[in-house]
């Protein structure tokens, strides 16, 4: 600093990166655009005004973020995110975008926007993937993917058993298999044409509750072999699962089973399904007949060469060079490996440490175990293969496919997850008219409530469904909650809540949920077999029932005389004229044909005994409890009455349909009426203009 009257020294020169006297503390750095943008050349925000012409399309897929599309568009982050909040929504630059909020906002900056999946743009860049370069791609023969199918208890898990030479039905609930099983053979007989072949088996279970999952086995399949016992013919399930083949369009062949029993008959089941038009090669159809035994492991062999004789016809090719595609057979819920699901793959190879995702979840490939529980590394198209590393369970029959970018397959995960909920919320909260007036009408309805609990996703998804289809008129069967894994204390304390009963269908409770059950009072069903179950359930329905009591006509007597007696009130004089009259009997008083009073007997005698009982034609006093107004002439009549448990009513999707039709019926009636009064009316008019 200068001395007094010293003149000022001259200022120091400011280095490079050195704040002046009076600058600003930060340096003002100039906004940048996001890679790849031309800044506009005044800086104003470039936001379309009115109608802009169409002049480019983008392709985007589903869940895109503010960012990457305003890449696509060519726009400024700010610009696109300024657009959006003048619509009202409030949106980062990192935030996931809605299919038509994506749509409608292209538009504005000129730009038609298709929004596809991430399996169709997988499919699009392996398409391109190939067409660039297919000389390192080399397109292999798969084995065969095979889906067993018939009616419940016809042999179908059985037959695959002695094929493997394993014993798979003996584990299963009541002997019937419950869930889809994934199993790869190898054809070991050195005289076969098949030799050294592989074929994978998908045992789908036969009871009439398992429907979809006959219908998703069919759909990941390339032949169905249909299972129908020579001894039991042909049964329900057996045409709903050929029906299931024809729809997904695979070959079909039967297996005719148990062929070693004495009243074993396959011409008879030969002339039954040709009867329904599946017809055998020997009869001029199309469809190969096998007779098998699989408790004497007879001609299994025949049956294998079958499968690839009709594989070899319809030819499946996979590439296993490129990234796995599959779909999920199973997922459940293991107490020591988290969740695990059963894989198919289909196309590609999948390997440890890949990274994929499937349905609304997403994982890594932690290890992976083949059909015989052992470790492998890596599974080639056509292997069924047990996965760990998801971050939750995915549902039975989603894709899953595999991604070089796990971040990618979070986002799209959670983006699936977020819409999953907004479409449960949307079904919830959604009220019309007519749903309103079918509330209204189930006013008394009474509510089942469950809760349950499975060992696989498949088996979940079926028991919710078949449970939810017992509801009737006067009982609503409410599945409130249903999921994988051991029954929780959060289960319990649910259904108390609910007022709900919790079912575990091959799961048990952990020892805190028994606890948190008892002291709170809550019932827990445990099953392992489905037709069982369903029997609970129906019982359970009945109990929720008003009981309703019959009146059962005992006797009659007439009222001869009225005795004023001191301290004890009126006594009847009767005469029995018709029955018997018990003295534990109910009664009602008629007078002139009407119901005067209705209640119990006091007491009941001849001369002065008491007695129990007085029959037709003997006289009798009868003293009725609270009733002073008794009359001669008066008629009372006794009767019993018999608790008896209410009808459930009809089951509530058969009289809806029913209803329909109806509805259906009427409106074609009236229109049918309508026509013949105007072909009348003009009938006349033509009769009057010829006269």
């Amino acid at each position: 600093m200068p001395a007094p009257g010293e003149a000022p020294g001259p200022s120091r020169p400011v280095r490079a990166g050195q704040r002046g006297r009076g600058a600003p503390r930060y340096e003002k750095n100039k906004e940048v655009a996001l890679k790849g943008y031309s800044v506009p050349r005044f800086g104003g925000p470039q936001i379309p005004q009115g109608d802009v012409p169409i002049t480019k399309t983008i392709t985007v897929t589903e869940g895109i973020s503010v960012k990457d599309l305003a890449v696509m568009l060519d726009v400024r982050g700010k610009d696109l995110i300024a657009t959006l909040l003048m619509k009202g929504v409030m949106v980062t630059v990192n935030q996931s975008l809605d299919g038509e909020l994506v749509k409608e906002v292209s538009r504005q900056f000129g730009a038609d926007a298709v929004v596809i999946t991430v399996e169709e743009q997988l499919e699009n860049e392996a398409i391109e993937g190939l067409l660039e370069d297919t000389s390192n791609m080399v397109e292999v023969v798969r084995a065969p993917v095979v889906t067993i199918m018939g009616h419940v208890d016809h042999g179908k898990t059985s037959l695959l058993d002695a094929i493997r030479s394993t014993d798979v039905a003996a584990g299963e609930a009541g002997g019937i298999t419950q869930h889809i099983g994934a199993y790869k053979v190898k054809i070991t007989k050195p005289d076969s044409p098949a030799f050294g072949r592989e074929i994978v088996f998908l045992d789908t279970p036969g009871h009439e509750a398992f429907t979809r999952m006959r219908a998703r086995g069919a759909k990941i399949t390339d032949i169905v072999v249909i299972v129908v016992a020579a001894d039991d013919g042909v049964m329900p399930q057996t045409l709903e699962a050929i029906d299931h083949a024809r729809a997904a369009k695979v070959p079909i062949i039967v297996a005719v089973n148990k062929i070693d029993k004495p009243d074993a008959d396959p011409s008879r089941v030969m002339n039954q399904l040709a009867a329904r038009g599946v017809q055998a090669t020997s009869m001029g159809g199309d469809t190969e007949f096998v007779e098998v035994s699989a408790k004497k492991r007879l001609n299994l062999d025949q049956l294998e060469e079958m499968i690839c004789l009709v594989a070899d016809v319809n030819e499946q090719k996979a590439t296993p060079e490129r990234p796995a595609v599959g779909t999920v057979i199973e997922a459940k819920l293991d107490r020591g490996r988290g969740a695990v699901a059963s894989i198919l793959v289909q196309n590609g190879t999948l390997r440890t440490g890949d990274s994929y995702i499937v349905g609304n979840t997403f994982g890594k490939v932690r290890a992976m175990f083949n059909d015989r529980g052992l470790e492998i590394k890596e599974a080639g198209p056509s292997t069924p293969v047990e996965i760990l590393g998801l971050e939750s369970i995915p549902d039975a029959g989603d894709t899953f496919l595999v991604m070089a970018d796990r971040d990618k397959a979070k986002g799209i995960a959670q983006y699936r997850k977020m819409k999953e909920r907004e479409a449960q919320l949307a079904k919830s909260s959604r009220v019309s008219l007519e749903g309103l007036a079918e509330q209204i009408k189930q006013a008394g309805v009474k509510d089942l409530n469950l809760i349950l609990k499975g060992d696989v996703q498949g088996s979940v998804e079926v028991l919710a469904d078949s449970l939810q289809r017992m509801s009737t008129e006067k009982v609503r069967v409410k599945v409130l909650h249903s999921g994988v894994g051991a029954i929780t204390e959060s289960d319990i304390l649910l259904a108390s809540a609910s007022n709900a009963v919790v079912i575990g269908f091959n799961v048990r409770p952990d020892r805190k949920a028994t606890e948190v059950a008892e002291r709170e009072n809550v019932e827990i069903r445990l099953h392992s077999i489905i037709y069982e179950l369903q029997d609970q359930i129906t019982k359970a329905m009945y109990g929720l029932l008003e009981p309703v009591f019959k009146e059962n006509y005992a006797g009659r007597a007439t009222v001869l005389n009225v005795f004023k007696i001191t301290k004890v009130g009126q006594i009847a004089g009767c005469q029995v004229t018709d029955g018997l009259i018990k003295r534990d009997n109910q009664v009602r008083v008629l007078r002139d044909g009407e119901e005067v009073w209705k209640g119990k007997i006091s007491s009941l005698k001849r001369f002065k005994d008491d007695v129990s009982e007085v029959r037709s034609g003997v006289e009798c006093g009868i003293d009725l409890a609270g009733y002073k107004d008794i009359k001669v002439g008066d008629v009372i009549e006794a009767f019993t009455t018999e608790k008896m448990a209410d009808e459930l009513g009809r089951n509530s999707a058969e009289a809806k349909k029913e209803r329909d039709v109806a509805a259906l019926k009427a409106a074609k009636d009236a229109e049918n009426e309508v026509a013949k009064a105007e072909a009348d009316t003009a009938k006349a008019e033509a009769e009057a203009a010829n006269a």
